[in-house]
């Protein structure tokens, strides 16, 4: 154990020596503000310079723009030096929280380490230099990696046939949705009610509606399974669809997921599995034997690609025989030795993406998968399942579960009701893991569970991260246990402190007003925030 300051003046606080903890989030910084690049902007200094333009040939300004869509005064932007504008912002990239960094326990949202051999596989100048519009006998090995890549993806799936272009993973729950409405449609049967189970990702219900569909909510069971006495009342003609995932959002595996079909394709509807949680059942079992009819797989969750964050992303559908002929066009298909894209799909709902999907992503899961080969993406399944029941038998002694069932598969959703009652929420343990210099796990999801902590910890972490995370979380227990309090203030040691999430959802401020004054540099008073640290 060492000591350090809050970073703030105030009383020293002990923080762990853990194996896996980021040094500014352990109070490694000062704590000083990092100056807006506005407030470091001085007149004339400039990060870069233009050549004046001669031999260019003049133009008419009111003929290239007219009058009223220009500026009648400049735009107010900083006046920086190249090295005053490097350093600012590798200060601020310093100070971000990323798989690169530190271990990320985010249940659900699956943040593993992105290897390295796949960055470089995707950087290669064969692929990496590729025009979207170039014609198909130009980009060959393009194409035939999206074939060989499909293979591996209907293998892994129990499916038939992929479509690359959804961008994301809700791109492809949308996709999918979208291809279900047009089977019913062309049967002559169109439905108007899609069936999720009340643990579901929050996408579920949001695609479900873009699609044009009703939701109905199916409840769970005691034991954190689709009850299926409640699903088969739902159950009718007018159902289109049942969505969920296996494992569950609470780490379960849904081992009557077999009835669950029958009962689905008993009254004509389609079995939709989000593929959110496939990294627990990978090369072990497959979907489409469970007797799924869709599948959506996020590549950052599984295939360990880097995590859209507002793009570029990835969301391949995959999907059964008969429902092949709907994918959205072109699809890649075998032509002699080559291939070539398949435009002539009259039955396809259509394209969801200006291209044909976010190629560099594709590239790196293909390369992830080569690199693993069957028997590592099975072990990546068996790695993470392990870790999983490790971390929570390491902090069942002072978390509650929030299902009392176990084993649990990749993932795992502890409750702070305990914790509660003696003054801590789950907000709280969140932000004191920061203290200890943890990212947090995903707190207050699924909705179904008290205080929820949902933990993942991945297939890639060792056993020397997920110790020194169980310490951490085991601490912080304690501390609950004897004096709740100083967990309110946390975080103090990390750059920002406590936040007001609450105003910031209803009142964000994501811009920098100018002053008045053109040589001020200032923020709005009005715009302020809550004090840094607060302390109650």
């Amino acid at each position: 154990m060492t000591g350090a300051t809050n970073g703030n003046g105030g009383a020293p606080t002990t923080q762990p020596t853990a194996f896996e903890a980021v040094p500014w989030a352990a109070g490694g910084l000062d704590g000083a503000a990092e100056r807006l690049v506005f407030e470091r902007s001085s007149p004339g200094r400039r990060a870069s310079s233009f050549p004046d333009g001669g031999g260019l040939p003049e133009v008419d300004l009111d003929q290239a723009l007219p009058a009223r869509f220009r500026r009648t005064e400049p735009v107010r932007l900083p006046e920086v030096s190249e090295r005053d504008l490097v350093r600012h912002y590798t200060r601020l990239a310093h100070r971000n929280y990323a798989v690169d960094l530190g271990f990320y326990p985010l249940g659900s949202c699956t943040m593993k380490y992105n290897p390295k051999v796949a960055e470089s596989a995707a950087a290669l100048p064969g692929f990496a230099r590729l025009h979207p519009a170039q014609p198909a006998e130009q980009v060959q090995g393009a194409l035939e990696l999206l074939a060989r890549l499909e293979h591996a993806l209907c293998e892994l799936t129990g499916l038939a046939a992929v479509t690359f272009q959804p961008a994301a993973g809700a791109h492809g729950e949308l996709t999918g949705l979208l291809i279900i409405r047009a089977h019913h449609e062309a049967r002559n049967d169109p439905r108007r009610r899609v069936v999720i189970p009340d643990a579901a990702h929050g996408t579920n219900p949001a695609s479900v509606r873009l699609a044009g569909f009703e939701v109905t909510t199916v409840a769970s069971s005691p034991e954190g399974l689709v009850d299926l006495e409640a699903l088969e009342k739902v159950l009718d003609t007018d159902v289109a669809a049942f969505m969920i995932t296996n494992p569950n959002t609470l780490g379960l595996f849904e081992r009557n997921i077999a009835r669950v079909a029958e009962l689905v394709h008993r009254v004509g509807g389609q079995l939709y599995y989000d593929g959110a949680n496939f990294n627990a059942i990978l090369g072990k079992v497959r979907p489409g034997d469970m007797g799924f009819d869709v599948v959506h797989l996020n590549l950052h969750k599984t295939f360990a690609t880097p995590h859209g964050g507002g793009g570029p992303g990835a969301g391949p559908l995959v999907v059964a025989e008969h429902l092949a002929d709907f994918l959205p066009a072109p699809v890649v298909v075998g032509d002699g030795d080559g291939y070539r894209w398949d435009t002539d799909r009259p039955r396809s709902i259509g394209r969801v993406h200006g291209w044909n999907g976010n190629f560099g992503i594709l590239v790196r899961a293909f390369a992830y998968l080569l690199a693993n080969g069957g028997d590592g993406l099975r072990g990546v399944a068996e790695r993470a399942v392990l870790n999983a029941n490790y971390l929570l038998e390491r902090l069942s002694s002072a978390y509650q579960l929030g299902y009392p069932s176990r084993p649990v598969m990749h993932e795992f959703v502890l409750s702070a009701r305990k914790q509660k009652g003696q003054g801590a929420r789950g907000l709280d343990i969140a932000k004191a893991l920061i203290d200890k210099g943890f990212h947090p796990p995903t707190v207050y999801f699924p909705l179904i569970v008290e205080e929820a902590l949902m933990v993942e910890p991945t297939e890639t972490e060792s056993l020397e991260t997920l110790d020194s995370f169980a310490d951490a979380m085991l601490e912080i227990a304690a501390q609950a246990e004897t004096d709740a309090h100083p967990l309110h203030q946390a975080p103090v040691t990390a750059p920002v402190g406590r936040l007001d999430e609450a105003r910031a959802a209803r009142s964000l401020v994501a811009r920098w007003h100018p002053p008045s004054e053109p040589d001020e540099a200032a923020s709005d008073a009005a715009d302020e925030g809550p004090p840094d640290k607060p302390t109650s």
